[in-house]
């Protein structure tokens, strides 16, 4: 990605962190989780929330691919239990489930 801060990329990419939902729960509780969907990639994410380019998490946004969960995805979550990527980007915690091919 151009125009990246040097070692942003790799700094947030070194940060991740594979958790499982009663670890993101109370983050969820608070409104801080994001959900990152599958099709897109966390560090990038992560990288255009830190930098506030509004251009590109809004259209993310608007087709659904990032955003606050909803209440029926956390109980989904809760029966599941599946891992989930995570980086902190203050004072949003970016979570994306792990597929199941990962």
């Amino acid at each position: 990605m151009e125009g990246i801060a040097p070692g942003l990329r790799s700094r947030l990419n070194a940060e991740t962190a594979k958790l499982v939902w009663p670890e993101l729960e109370r983050h969820f509780a608070r409104g801080a989780v994001i959900r990152v969907g599958q099709s897109l990639d966390l560090v990038e994410v992560a990288v255009c929330v830190s930098e506030d380019d509004k251009e590109k998490v809004e259209a993310w946004m608007k087709a659904g691919l990032v955003g606050h969960p909803s209440m029926a995805e956390a109980k989904d979550w809760v029966e599941r239990q599946p891992d989930f990527w995570s980086v902190v980007v203050a004072p949003w915690v970016l979570m994306q489930e792990v597929s199941g091919d990962a």
